[in-house]
């Protein structure tokens, strides 16, 4: 079977689980969108490695596996997202030590959130994107009928976006000096998704 490469696309709010999030991949060679859901923990884990300039003051377990493989001069070659089954995704991570490879079951979340602090390419079998890959539409006012993974890529609500934060007010008005605290703050208090929010108001205005 083929492998097909894989790259991150984004991070959207599930509509159709509460307290989940949709990573969205995306086909490298191709158009087509592999969405996988996973929860809040995974999906913060992955957005802070995304994002380059956001160092978390104490490591997350992500971070402290990444930690402990270097100490021990393992390394994170790829990950393969090699079996669906009922709507759930199967992963292995593949690893080298002393020229010596080996294979390792995991949860897709943190195999890609692994991959991503190891700058490991992601890739899964065209078979399974055959299976349950879809095309986003460019067409918003297209009438076919909806792909049944619609609903959880409708309306996203990604990490570090500037729409209003869980109170309702936004950034939008407080000064540069200001949100430059406030994300200090956020940070300081590993609220990395309003870090996110803040970071992004602040290149908004630098730009």
């Amino acid at each position: 079977m083929s492998l097909v490469k894989l790259s991150i696309k984004g991070i959207s709010y599930s509509q159709t689980q509460n307290g989940a999030y949709a990573l969205i991949l995306n086909e490298v060679d191709g158009e087509r969108k592999l969405p996988i859901v996973i929860g809040a923990f995974e999906a913060q884990s992955i957005a802070i490695a995304l994002e380059k300039e956001i160092k978390p003051p104490r490591p997350l377990t992500h971070d402290l596996f990444k930690n402990f493989a270097e100490r021990f001069d393992i390394v994170v070659k790829q990950v393969i997202i090699h079996k669906l089954v009922d709507g759930v995704f199967y992963s292995s991570i593949i690893c080298e030590r002393d020229k010596i490879e080996e294979i390792i079951d995991a949860r897709t979340s943190d195999a890609i959130a692994l991959a991503i602090r190891f700058n490991a390419p992601i890739f899964t079998y065209k078979n399974i994107l055959d299976k349950a890959g879809i095309f986003l539409k460019a067409n918003p006012l297209e009438t076919d009928a909806p792909n049944e993974m619609d609903d959880i890529l409708s309306n996203p609500e990604t990490f570090g976006s500037t729409e209003s934060n869980e109170s309702g007010s936004t950034y939008s008005n407080h000064t540069l000096q200001e949100l430059n605290e406030l994300l200090e703050q956020a940070v300081e208090h590993e609220d990395y998704e309003k870090a996110a929010k803040i970071r992004d108001e602040i290149s908004k205005r630098e730009s």
